[in-house]
């Protein structure tokens, strides 16, 4: 969407309206657990800025040869509104730098605590994130006959698929995902989720749950290992590893020895 000199990206676009509504719902959400919601402004900061340049980079990364390969443009990777940020370099580095950031003054509450809060809304950052891989053609999965079914111009179409004319709008499913298991650890924080850092693992959980499916109805080119994609094998691992942590630290909160220490 251009106006004269001036370009909009709807991919960036979206981002940016997940950004706000995320740290709009984040502050509510800090201030009823007790927190200043100033300090989520604070530490956005330094972590948006890093979790943007950090998801870039796992997508660089893991698909080299968009951008290094044999018609690849190097220069290509720095053009984040073309599409293209992994969620794992995203929530890695932002939260390293959320940590930082958080450590380095006084605070009225803890790093869980702020975990817990801006959860959710994570999840309803990356729902609206993927409305942008509609307006950039992308993340779709296989052929589909289906109503809901997303017409991709020739163009834009994998090789090995120019005559099907549309496919799973898989993008929508996450983004759908995305929204419901935000609401639910809105809804399941309130009554079981009590114990510090488990809304936060238990993000985690859900997003991996979902996400393991749908990146397993991709047909874009990715790393395989095993014939298996490597999103795939990230997904898996970080469901076992945060579903873990949320029933140890929910069995911890049960178990009277460990409250009494």
């Amino acid at each position: 969407m251009s106006w004269g000199f001036l370009t909009i990206h709807y991919y960036a676009l979206c981002i940016l309206l997940g950004i706000i509504l995320a740290l709009t719902i984040g502050r509510r959400r800090y201030a009823a657990l007790g927190g200043n919601p100033d300090e989520i402004l604070d530490i956005a900061i330094y972590a948006i800025p890093a979790g943007i340049v950090g998801g870039r980079l796992y997508h660089v990364i893991t698909s080299p040869d968009a951008y290094f390969g044999r018609n690849g443009h190097p220069l290509d990777a720095l053009k984040i509104w073309q599409g293209g940020m992994g969620i794992w370099g995203a929530i890695s580095v932002g939260a390293l730098a959320a940590f930082f950031a958080f450590k380095q003054k006084v605070r009225s509450t803890t790093f869980s605590t702020l975990a817990d809060a801006i959860a959710p809304t994570l999840l309803f950052a990356q729902a609206i994130g993927r409305v942008g891989n509609y307006f950039n053609g992308e993340l779709f999965g296989k052929p589909s006959t289906l109503p809901w079914a997303l017409s991709v111009p020739l163009a834009q179409r994998p090789t090995g698929y120019e005559n099907f004319a549309t496919f799973e709008p898989t993008f929508l499913y996450e983004a759908l995902w995305c929204l419901c298991a935000g609401l639910a650890l809105i809804y399941l924080g309130r009554f079981f989720l009590a114990q510090p850092g488990v809304t936060f693992f238990a993000y985690i959980s859900l997003y991996t749950f979902g996400r393991t499916w749908i990146e397993t109805q991709r047909i874009d080119v990715a790393h395989r290992i095993f014939g298996v994609r490597l999103n795939v094998w990230v997904s898996g691992l970080l469901f076992i590893w945060s579903s873990t942590l949320v029933v140890r630290r929910m069995a911890r909160r049960r178990d009277p020895a460990s409250r009494n220490g």
